[in-house]
């Protein structure tokens, strides 16, 4: 089977930096053509850029995902630019909060829940009646190791993820009839630069446990992302690929 994307279009969230820069410009090397979607224009403009030194189209797409009228607008966008989309990876996300539960407001819940939740169901809806019709697609939900078990002080940021690893079996069963696959890629910790504070002095008692003991690289979720998208994958759907360097094999 072939991880080669050539061919094939993609439109990919919370591209501007970190996890999502690393995985849109690997979908380019894999061959596709890639829709960039963040709030930052210029940063997407670069790596927009970078995108096109590797040979690839890649077309600008300022959208704010927690607005549901701009996820519709977006896909719509997105279609239009490169004619169809193949492939969908929800990325954008995140938590503006590290604390103890008894300390979140409900305010920063709801904002996380809209950010990483309710995006993600705005963007698969519209995206999904696309590739329905189209009879194929991969829709790639970028979730957390911390969806999988209990994470002390990130309770809304875990509970999203669990959330999003949930609405994926769902579509997955929903969808796999007419041929679109959707599956969730579970990153354990991995350095950007959002999370800077938490592993800039080293981070060892966030990886203390796992096997690998150390934090992932963004480039490190490209080879499972591509895995996928592509061929390679036909027959993997309704899964949670983790990637997590051994975390939660104990």
């Amino acid at each position: 089977m072939s991880f080669d994307l050539t061919g094939r279009t993609a439109l990919v969230t919370g591209a501007s930096r970190g996890i999502g820069r690393a995985l849109a410009l690997g979908l380019a090397a894999a061959g596709a053509d890639v829709g960039l979607s963040a709030r930052d224009v210029p940063l997407l403009e670069a790596v927009k850029e970078e995108v096109e030194a590797l040979g690839r189209k890649a077309f600008v797409l300022p959208a704010d995902v927690t607005d549901a009228a701009a996820c519709t607008q977006l896909v719509g966008d997105a279609v239009t630019a490169l004619g169809h989309v193949d492939v969908l990876v929800n990325n954008a996300g995140g938590s503006s909060f590290y604390g103890a539960f008894n300390d979140l407001r409900f305010s920063g819940w709801e904002k996380t829940m809209r950010l990483n939740v309710d995006s993600i169901v705005h963007l698969s809806q519209a995206m999904g009646r696309h590739m329905v019709g189209r009879g194929s697609g991969s829709v790639i939900n970028v979730a957390s190791v911390a969806g999988l078990a209990g994470v002390p002080n990130m309770a809304a940021y875990g509970a999203s993820k669990a959330a999003v690893i949930s609405l994926t079996k769902t579509l997955a069963l929903e969808w796999g009839p007419s041929g679109v696959r959707v599956n969730a890629l579970c990153p354990g910790w991995t350095k950007t630069d959002l999370n800077r504070s938490l592993w800039a002095d080293g981070g060892a008692d966030f990886v203390k446990d796992q096997a690998l003991k150390r934090w992932a690289s963004v480039e490190e979720m490209v080879g499972p992302l591509v895995f996928l998208a592509s061929d390679a994958s036909s027959y993997f759907t309704g899964q949670s690929l983790v990637v997590d360097g051994g975390q939660t094999a104990g």
